[in-house]
């Protein structure tokens, strides 16, 4: 992966089951339409079958930290990977973790080829997990997450003192109130790597028409 979005269904009915699918394969006519590299969270029950069924990356919204073999209910990386997963989310607002935990999962994925990508809440916290070398830090204040406020609006500084945490240790994306090309394109201006969106394509009226719009974004003029 290099300059992502990344489309995170989250466990929205309106993404699940039989539309599961649906969504994921707009998506992917999106990103061959226009070339722009897209990015598929499903539902983790769903992941199996979406990675089958299209031909673009398809990521994890989280996994555990626990071993293989006999642990019921947890979810790891090298199970996931044989699921046909590239990548994973870590320690999304709405699942949080310990950051013993996110170095652990970072170097796991790491070795087993999968693409790393940590959410952060602050500048200050992108700078301890950009320690861990994770190949994308997602910047996403809480208070904004499914707002249809967006981070590269409501407070650009929080982009750009993230991308000066990370460093050249990792790059950085950006989410929370990502609801239009403008908000898109503003965070690509900023210096975002890359976009991370969830409700403000679950809930759009048209996900073909939204995702080829939030697509247009992460083009330069």
């Amino acid at each position: 992966m290099n300059r992502p979005l990344v489309i995170n269904f989250k466990n929205y009915s309106d993404a699940s089951g039989d539309r599961t699918l649906e969504l994921a394969r707009a998506a992917e006519q999106v990103a061959r339409k226009l070339k722009v590299e897209i990015v598929l969270a499903p539902p983790q029950g769903s992941l199996a079958l979406v990675a089958k069924s299209v031909g673009i990356p398809v990521i994890c919204q989280h996994v555990d930290d626990a071993k293989e073999g006999s642990t019921t209910g947890f979810f790891v990386p090298e199970i996931a990977k044989m699921y046909g997963a590239s990548g994973s989310l870590v320690n999304h607002s709405e699942h949080r973790i310990e950051l013993s935990t996110i170095e652990s999962l970072v170097k796991r994925l790491r070795a087993l080829g999968m693409t790393s990508i940590v959410c952060a809440q602050t500048p200050d916290e992108v700078n301890k997990i950009a320690s861990f070398s994770p190949d994308f830090i997602a910047i996403e204040p809480p208070e904004l997450i499914g707002s249809g406020r967006a981070v590269s609006k409501e407070n650009p500084a929080i982009i750009t003192n993230s991308i000066k945490a990370a460093g050249s240790r990792s790059k950085v994306i950006c989410g929370a109130g990502i609801t239009d090309k403008s908000d898109v394109a503003k965070a690509v201006e900023l210096g975002s790597h890359g976009i991370l969106v969830a409700s403000g394509v679950v809930k759009a009226r048209s996900w073909p028409d939204k995702i080829a719009e939030l697509a247009q974004g992460m083009k330069p003029e």
